[in-house]
């Protein structure tokens, strides 16, 4: 791939492309509480990329955590992924957690991916055929193998760390309200606020009809830094919607403190 997404035109006319994989990257809930019109419903023979679950750490108690390499490559072997696939990924709300997919999979040290600008809802809008989604399946176990990039994922000590170093400009995808601590956090536990020296940029500036900005508006929203930039959200997958506009606009200077608010805002932290 040589593009970070992809139109739907592009891959009605590209499925029988050699090595593609699509991925179903949809979530039955998520923090924005966000509906899905099709929660039933996959692009043909797509395969379900499990989040929450098989491609997060079960042994850490925040939410959607960084798996262990060795994990991550088992269960996208499952999936039959191969190092010479070619990944779709792609939600049933647009935008939402395919970016952190595709995320994901640049920490893995794999590029051939890339997200499907509008997901599911943009390709029924096209009336491009969908089928409903099976029980259970099963794949050829591919022979993915991971290179795992630690310089895209910091950590609590390091956000801390640049509170007063200042080395990297710290961006909060989360909604302004959020960020400026006059709605209640919806986790259990935690305070309302945003990290001190971030600033916000809301994951939903960059989308319009959940599908990202052109670059030249992207450009308009996003902010110019000279600095490499950490981004973080809620629990670390809205992050990567931000990380992935940037990406557009040909900046890749951007990392992820993966464990987020749901780390940083725990009251014992504050």
């Amino acid at each position: 791939m040589t593009s970070t997404i992809v139109s739907v035109d592009w891959l009605y006319n590209n499925l029988d492309l050699p090595n593609l994989i699509i991925l179903d990257a949809s979530l039955k809930e998520n923090q924005a509480k966000a509906l899905s019109n099709f929660e039933n419903l996959r692009i043909p023979k797509a395969r379900f990329f499990d989040l929450k679950t098989a491609f997060s750490d079960q042994n850490n108690p925040l939410p959607n955590s960084l798996p262990s390499p060795s994990q991550f490559e088992e269960e996208a072997s499952k999936l039959g992924i191969s190092k010479k696939s070619i990944l779709i990924v792609y939600d049933n709300l647009g935008i939402y957690s395919s970016p952190r997919v595709w995320w994901l999979f640049k920490v893995m040290g794999f590029n051939n991916v890339a997200v499907l600008d509008g997901g599911l809802p943009q390709w029924i809008k096209h009336n491009y055929t969908v089928e409903a989604i099976p029980e259970n399946e099963i794949y050829n176990l591919g022979d993915f193998k991971v290179d795992f990039q630690q310089e895209l994922v910091k950590t609590k000590h390091q956000v801390e760390r640049n509170i007063i170093d200042q080395k990297y400009l710290v961006v909060d995808a989360r909604i302004e309200n959020r960020f400026n601590g006059t709605v209640k956090e919806t986790r259990v536990g935690l305070q309302s606020g945003h990290i001190p020296k971030a600033i916000n940029i809301p994951y939903i500036s960059v989308l319009h009809n959940n599908t990202f900005l052109q670059p030249e508006e992207l450009k308009t929203v996003l902010k110019p830094s000279s600095q490499p930039i950490i981004v973080y959200c809620g629990s670390g997958v809205t992050a990567c919607i931000i990380v992935l506009a940037y990406a557009l606009i040909e900046s890749d200077n951007c990392s992820v403190y993966d464990d987020s608010w749901a780390e940083w805002g725990l009251k014992k932290n504050i």
